[in-house]
């Protein structure tokens, strides 16, 4: 095996070797990087329904609470998770893979009943009281989605509506009757905000950036494979055929093959300027030997 297929096989094994673990860990790194991204967005949109709690309960329920009272009526409007939902349902109508809902175990409205999977992330969260955050992934109809909960317990203004039907408004009770949504405890966990985000946006994206990345290293990792050769020639081969071809001629007795050049003082120059001394040493020799 001549040396430049020895030397070609070694630099072919360490690129592959390297590309490999740069892939293993690009695509770790650039997965996890989409994930990250995915919970930032789940974390935006339930921010977002959180603001809109807010502003419904100190902006609008107060101005709606008097009406209300003066026409003895009940206006969903006034709730703060209604207005979340609703609010954030404009978004699922333009996006359908973004959902943000406020599913509870007991709820006034059965539209807001916690589906099973829910209904877990609920009880979970009833069970370890100190979590307050909770990330996970599930298969949907529509491809893999991220889901990030948290826990929502009844405060002291829920109790107002859920506590019993004696003590909630009239009107409420007489439009969602006086079974559901009662009963609840005071800083019992009872519904959970989750927000729903496809992975499969970002996960292409990752894809795409990935195998865009294994490109380009095959193409510097070929590129380094041509320029490495062509130095080896230069530097190596081509040196070591030089003085290969001279020591064949010199073994069937041709003495007059021309000195090996010698130009700097790397390995290669050394070793040509020590076959030029062995060289001349032996052309003496034999000449005194002819004498």
């Amino acid at each position: 095996m001549k040396l430049t297929v020895k030397f070609n096989l070694i630099f072919i094994a360490i690129f592959g070797l390297g590309l490999l673990a740069t892939g293993l860990i690009a695509r770790r790194f650039l997965f996890q990087n989409a994930r990250d991204q995915t919970i930032q967005q789940a974390r935006l949109i339930l921010e977002a329904g959180r603001a809109t709690r807010t502003y419904t309960a100190e902006r609008i329920r107060p101005v709606l609470d008097r009406y209300q009272r003066e026409k003895d009526a009940f206006f969903p409007e006034s709730v703060p998770a209604f207005s979340a939902i609703r609010s954030l349902s404009y978004l699922h109508q333009a996006y359908p893979d973004y959902m943000y809902r406020e599913p509870a175990l007991n709820p006034t409205n059965p539209a807001d009943r916690a589906l099973d999977w829910e209904a877990d992330v609920i009880n979970l969260f009833r069970n370890e009281t100190s979590l307050k955050e909770y990330v996970s992934e599930r298969d949907t109809p529509s491809g893999r989605s991220l889901f990030l909960a948290k826990p929502m317990p009844a405060v002291a203004s829920c109790m107002v509506c859920h506590s019993t039907p004696q003590v909630a408004p009239p009107a409420m009770v007489k439009i969602y009757g006086p079974t559901n949504g009662f009963g609840w405890k005071l800083n019992e966990i009872v519904a959970a905000q989750i927000v729903s985000v496809p992975m499969s946006i970002p996960n292409g994206v990752a894809s795409r950036a990935f195998w865009n990345l294994m490109l380009w290293l095959g193409g510097v990792a070929a590129l380094s494979l041509v320029l490495l050769n062509l130095t080896l020639l230069v530097a190596v081969i081509r040196p070591v055929g030089r003085m290969s071809s001279a020591a064949d001629e010199i073994s069937k007795g041709n003495l007059g093959v021309p000195e090996l050049p010698v130009q700097g003082r790397d390995e290669i120059s050394i070793l040509a300027d020590a076959f030029n001394r062995m060289h001349r040493s032996l052309a003496k020799a034999m000449k005194m030997l002819e004498e």
